[in-house]
């Protein structure tokens, strides 16, 4: 939560003069916290990026380096995947792909554990105490001092209710945008003070590890705050940015690999179907069936690649958009008398003239073809990136999809809203 407003007021004030002396600074809260609308409730991470392209255009900003702080990491690395042309540089300080960890990743609690944690401290959450413990967390450098003590509490009431913030870490415990790491292709600078430990250093390098080309800087301290110490962060930033905009290359690339969501579609049965009502009927089913699915595409704001008799092959730039559109498109059919299937992945996926390929596209294709009549099947990458849209899932546990190395975990979109 944010309230830049009071912000201004308080400890990331030189932090902010710092940048803005630099570089045309463009701030905002999240909707839902500080000084944003409060009655639109926590967006998922798609509608986070969605805000994000809605400020760039509404202050006439086509490209700019994006700074994620701590929870704001994650957006801010699915929106350099998935809008390189809109991303010169990406910067995270004091961030993680994920809160919650496995064998893979030890650092962070298990799932169950942030869960008990963060029910066991909802009815805490901005009392005195709480307030201190935080501080004392975030910041324990400056946590005695009286001024900061006062700034803390009134920039967090002023950020968000305890509602607010209980559902904002509901909705955080799911996030994971860990496969999403290696499809970053914009310049990438990884910042993490050495003795943080809500994320640890360890999590920075895990990052800087999987973003090609990203460079890590560890830096002395313990403060997880950005507006602690903030000169020591404006100093690496202000440092990487110049250099990239003395080079200029950020002004003529051209993304040759972008994160989507492809989303493949086809009849069931269709032969059957053909052989029942001849070829004139045959047509006129598939007229309108084309019809239905382009109108959707339309509606969730897909892109049609490729249609092949009863099948479309199309992309997406929001993994709950694709599910959206295919289960309107799977709900529609059935009046039509047909039922579709459709499967989904979400996949760093080759640009060539305009379209797209790579591996992404062919697991997108196998998906379809394991999905049953009616059934929307995807992988486990596009559950993990829809935390937070209220879409739920049946795991239809572990698969080999032909041609595809490895073992894949599937899961069907339940059927709803």
């Amino acid at each position: 939560m944010s309230n830049f407003g009071v912000a201004w007021e308080g400890s990331p004030a030189d932090f902010y003069q710092t940048l803005s002396g630099a570089a045309r600074l463009i701030l905002l809260d999240k909707r839902g916290t500080g000084m944003s609308d409060r009655s639109t409730g926590i967006p998922d991470l798609q509608t986070r990026m969605d805000d994000i392209r809605a400020v760039m255009d509404a202050v006439g900003s086509s490209r700019a380096a994006v700074v994620g702080a701590s929870e704001g990491g994650p957006m801010s690395m699915l929106f350099a995947a998935t809008y390189p042309e809109r991303v010169a540089a990406l910067v995270l300080y004091g961030t993680s792909p994920t809160w919650t960890g496995d064998a893979d990743y030890p650092w962070a609690p298990s799932p169950d554990e942030l869960a008990t944690w963060i029910e066991e401290t909802r009815d805490r959450r901005m009392t005195d105490p709480w307030y201190d413990e935080t501080l004392q967390e975030f910041a324990p450098s400056v946590a005695d001092d009286e001024g900061v003590r006062r700034w803390w509490r009134r920039w967090v009431q002023s950020s968000g209710s305890p509602g607010t913030l209980q559902d904002l870490s509901m909705m955080n415990k799911d996030i994971d945008v860990r496969h999403v790491l290696p499809a970053i292709r914009v310049p990438t600078l990884v910042l993490h003070r050495e003795d943080d430990q809500e994320p640890v250093l360890a999590e920075g390098q895990y990052i800087a590890d999987r973003i090609p080309s990203a460079e890590l800087v560890a830096l002395r301290g313990a403060d997880h705050g950005w507006w602690v110490n903030s000169q020591q962060i404006t100093r690496e930033i202000e440092r990487f940015l110049t250099k990239l905009w003395e080079d200029g290359d950020w002004e003529t690339y051209e993304p040759e690999r972008v994160l989507a969501t492809v989303m493949f579609t086809d009849i069931v049965d269709s032969t059957a179907k053909l052989a029942g009502l001849g070829d004139r009927g045959w047509r006129e089913l598939l007229s309108k069936h084309h019809a239905l699915v382009r109108r959707h595409l339309v509606r969730y704001a897909g892109r049609e690649v490729d249609t092949a008799g009863d099948g479309f092959f199309a992309t997406f730039d929001g993994p709950a958009r694709a599910i959206r559109c295919a289960q309107a498109i799977t709900r529609g059919v059935r009046d039509l008398g047909v039922d579709v299937r459709a499967g989904l992945h979400t996949g760093e996926c080759e640009v060539v003239d305009g379209k797209v390929g790579g591996i992404a596209v062919h697991i997108g294709a196998r998906l379809a073809a394991n999905a049953g009549p009616g059934e929307v099947l995807v992988s486990s990458t596009v559950r993990d990136l829809v935390a937070g849209s209220g879409i739920a899932f049946d795991d239809r546990g572990v698969a080999e999809l032909k041609g595809i190395p490895g073992e894949w975990r599937l899961y069907q979109v339940c059927s709803g809203p």
